[in-house]
This record gives structure tokens, C-alpha cells and sequence, in this order.
């Protein structure tokens, strides 16, 4: 069963080390708009997984952070919401990781919920049928005891 939240509200989200970010849920459109950013179509087709996640993921948090809390320049001073801020915050390994498990992977999460189906049986024969008919013995190949 899929659990709809149907409040739709902005929630904050701890990312730890004293960052809060203030979210627009996570909906079909900004998955859309985020997979349509430039900087997403702009990958080669040779990027790694790792650097089309790296990419992706700040152009979700674009169309995501509404405030933060917790983010500052190197003086301590608290600094506005910038596409570059977003980028230099993401480029802070532990940072990106609680951000892509704590809100991107929701959206994965029920991606692979949507499917339903068993999985498959493994091994080398799992999907083989039989194909080979049993061979009557007839008089001629019949042993004699």
C-alpha cells in the first residue's frame, strides 16, 4: 500500500552538524523540473553515477530549500539561500549524504514500491523449462535381464 501525505506542507529536515533545511515536499514536478535542469542535461553520457547524483541532487535542492539554519560563510555570518550556496553546502560530504537519504531517497523508496511483482527465482536454471520428453523404451533398446 503507498501512504499518500496529502498535507503537502514544507517540513524541516535535520541534515546534522547544526544544518536545517526548511523543504518543499517532494512531488512528481520537482523530480520533473529537477531531471530538466541544465546542469543535469548538460552530463556527458560517460558521467559516473556518482557525479550525475552529485548534480542531480543540487538541482533538486534548488527547487527545494526554502530557509536553512546552520549555514554560514567562513566568518560565521549566516549567508542568503544562492544556487552557489546550495552547491558549496552539498560539496560537504556528510551533508550530501543525509540530504540524499533523508529526502531524495523518499522519492526512490516508492519508486521501488510501485512494483509489486516477486522476484524472481536465482540461479542458472531458475527460468529454464523442460523441454526433453521422456523416452519410452521400446523392444529393440530394451535391456534384457
Amino acid at each position: 500500500m503507498i501512504r499518500l501525505d496529502l498535507s503537502n506542507e514544507p517540513a524541516w529536515l535535520d541534515l546534522g552538524h547544526g544544518v536545517r533545511l526548511h523543504l518543499n515536499p517532494l512531488t512528481t514536478a520537482m523530480m520533473v523540473a529537477s531531471r530538466n535542469d541544465p546542469a543535469v542535461a548538460a552530463l556527458n553520457e560517460d558521467a559516473t553515477d556518482e557525479e550525475s547524483a552529485l548534480v542531480f541532487a543540487k538541482a533538486l535542492a534548488c527547487n527545494a530549500i526554502i530557509e536553512w539554519e546552520g549555514v554560514g560563510d567562513s566568518d560565521g555570518n549566516v549567508i542568503q539561500i544562492t544556487p552557489e550556496g546550495i552547491s558549496a553546502l552539498l560539496d560537504v560530504w556528510p551533508l550530501f549524504e543525509a540530504f540524499q537519504t533523508k529526502y531524495v531517497a523518499k522519492g526512490l523508496v516508492l519508486d521501488q514500491e510501485k512494483n509489486v511483482s516477486s522476484p524472481l527465482p536465482s540461479g542458472s536454471s531458475a527460468g529454464a523449462t523442460d523441454i526433453a520428453k521422456p523416452v519410452k523404451p521400446n523392444a529393440r533398446t530394451a535391456r534384457k535381464s
